[in-house]
């Protein structure tokens, strides 16, 4: 059975392939989500935060802009902003504990991002919590 992490991690990568450009992701979710044994209520799980992602995705990329510093968000790579998005998510629309969300953060920027991200998205994550 996967973990909410290994559900997060497939959320990523379809959100990843959304920013892509490819907007018909939503229709092989589910074999993605088979491909990587997503399964049942992890499955309903990734669904909410993939639909709710991209249904708030202007508001949460808003937010997440405030807290950039002099970061140009144009140039945050799309893994990062992938991870950034549904950590934004989870901390202002499901109400997910903070803490929760910004470790997950953190290990997905560690397993799919390069070495800079992980501090990165902290820093902003924690500054979207507050």
């Amino acid at each position: 059975m996967a973990t909410r992490h290994q559900a997060r991690r497939a959320v990523v990568g379809l959100l990843y392939a959304y920013d892509l450009g490819n907007d018909g992701i939503i229709k092989f979710r589910d074999e993605i989500l088979e491909e990587e044994k997503i399964r049942n209520r992890q499955r309903e799980f990734s669904h909410r935060l993939y639909d709710g992602t991209i249904e708030h995705m202007q508001s949460l990329d808003e937010e997440i802009v405030k807290h950039l510093d002099s970061w140009d968000y144009d140039k945050v790579g799309k893994v990062e902003k992938a991870i950034l998005r549904l950590g934004a998510y989870e901390i202002m629309i499901e109400k997910t504990d903070r803490a929760v969300v910004i470790n997950e953060a953190i290990e997905l920027a560690k397993e799919l991002a390069d070495d800079k991200a992980p501090q990165f998205i902290n820093g902003v994550l924690d500054a979207v919590a507050k």
